[in-house]
């Protein structure tokens, strides 16, 4: 399984012919994509009006995860370790990141601060084709 951060979803969003966006359909028709809840909430607030009802029925046929208390102490275990080696994260990147460690699954991202928790051993990135 993946789970694909809001980068991704807005991305494939704004225009649906570039190959992220037909990476990303690929990926939901075939089952593979897990949506943190953070994640389906950023690109549901970010959404115009117009758009906002057909975006949020799409996410109903996906797999949807949402943290746990387990979800919070890992959170919380890694900013200890962030803050000691100097980096910050924001918390909802370090929730997205924790829901997909929790699930084994890799994270597809265009943001760089998963890069940066993926060489502290946090997340496996996934590497689109």
């Amino acid at each position: 399984m993946i789970c694909v951060d809001t980068s991704v979803w807005i991305a494939a969003l704004r225009d649906r012919t570039t190959p992220t966006a037909v990476h990303l359909a690929e990926l939901v028709e075939a089952d593979e994509v897990v949506v943190p809840a953070p994640v389906r909430i950023e690109v549901l607030a970010g959404a115009p009006k117009r758009e906002l009802a057909a975006l949020a029925d799409g996410f109903v046929g996906l797999v949807s995860a949402v943290p746990d208390v387990a979800t919070w102490e890992r959170v919380e275990s890694w900013v200890a370790e962030a803050v000691a080696s100097g980096q910050r994260f924001g918390v909802v990147d370090l929730l997205i990141a924790a829901i997909a460690a929790e699930r084994g699954a890799s994270l597809w991202s265009l943001d760089g601060a998963f890069a940066r928790m993926e060489k502290m051993g946090f997340v496996q990135l996934y590497a689109a084709p």
